[in-house]
């Protein structure tokens, strides 16, 4: 059994922790926060036997792997804080703010001899999967595009703390777009450039909910991006990620070939309906769909077990990486107008057939 930590006792944790401790092969041991009481106070609702400062629970001897639940601008520094103290980490998305940055931890982490893997681990889910099964076999021929699209008013309505959302690291391309640019990125290949533009609706926004409601805060990212992306395979993709539309509309991911198109299910998800519409069909068609349901952290239990066994994990260092290098480039490419290159790549992961069962 794998020795976890959870660094961050936000909201995220709670669905991380009811996950993990479904999960046998796995233990969480300690909980850590800035809030050292809101670490024990979690710590005590889901039985997790330690909780105290960061550096308390990154040294602890049970501890293998660290689950980084941060807030995306401490995610570099705890990470490396976890290398450095000779474990594993698993982030939270995005990696880190910046690609350099990544780069230092990846290389860190190369040098102590420990992984890092990253969110979102929605791709390794029954859906994403059974997507990546159909293209693998032929089913949509020779893939050529994808199209995706996320929009909505933003989380200041609904979330207790929303300002985070709205600052560098964060908005709805770093916040949202990881889950569909990572699904692009496994099924397609590695990005080699980018085009785009985006604008920001509103200079401040407030707090709808919760005991801050009413606080007005300042809006420091763009809330509104497009993206043109170019594969390595010589595919594309359109890509929308927006804050600003009283609409919510979003999930949307298509991907055509030359002889069918794909609806794939809400990358935000791990299940959900895969539809095929092959040339000339008068309808979609509905493939069944086979793999786990876990949820959120089953990217931890992957990560365990490829340590153990000695290979590549699939939600790896290096597929994060060169998402936040396609985010950074497309936000590039949005101030200074021109197609910006994106030099990382990665190895696609293979199909996850030993998966929990659902």
């Amino acid at each position: 059994m794998t020795g976890v930590a959870i660094v961050g006792c936000g909201n995220i944790s709670h669905r991380y922790l009811t996950n993990l401790a479904a999960l046998p092969e796995l233990r969480v041991v300690a909980c850590a926060d800035l809030d050292v009481d809101r670490a024990r106070a979690v710590a005590k609702e889901y039985g997790v036997p330690v909780a105290g400062e960061v550096s308390q629970v990154i040294d602890h001897p049970d501890v293998e792997i660290v689950v980084n639940l941060t807030v995306p601008a401490a995610h570099a520094s705890v990470a490396m804080a976890a290398v450095e103290a000779g474990r594993h980490v698993y982030n939270e998305k995005p990696l880190t703010l910046d690609p350099a940055t990544a780069r230092t931890l990846l290389t860190a982490a190369e040098r102590a001899g420990v992984r890092v893997g990253c969110a979102p681990d929605t791709f390794l889910g029954a859906g994403l999967q059974t997507v990546a099964r159909a293209i693998a076999a032929g089913d949509i021929g020779r893939p050529l595009s994808a199209i995706t699209l996320l929009q909505g008013p933003g989380p200041e309505g609904w979330h207790p703390s929303p300002e985070f959302f709205f600052k560098p690291g964060a908005g709805p391309l770093f916040d949202m777009g990881p889950y569909y640019l990572t699904a692009l990125a496994v099924l397609f290949g590695p990005v080699t450039r980018v085009a785009a533009n985006g604008s920001k609706a509103h200079a401040r926004r407030t707090v709808g909910s919760g005991p801050l409601a009413g606080t007005v805060f300042d809006v420091e990212v763009l809330t509104h991006v497009s993206a043109l992306l170019e594969f390595a395979g010589g595919q594309r993709a359109t890509t929308v990620f927006s804050f600003d539309s009283p609409l919510a509309r979003g999930a949307f991911l298509e991907l055509t070939g030359t002889e069918a198109t794909l609806a794939a299910p809400d990358p935000n998800n791990f299940t959900g309906p895969v539809r095929l519409r092959r040339t000339g069909a008068p309808d979609w068609s509905e493939l069944p769909v086979s793999g786990t349901t876990a949820g959120r952290g089953i990217g931890v239990l992957e990560m365990a077990r490829a340590i153990a066994a000695g290979r590549p994990h699939r939600a790896s260092g290096e597929l994060a990486l060169h998402v936040v290098e396609v985010m950074t480039a497309i936000l590039q490419s949005a101030d200074e107008a021109r197609f910006v290159p994106v030099t990382s790549t990665f190895v696609p992961p293979e199909v996850w057939e030993d998966h929990p069962a659902e």
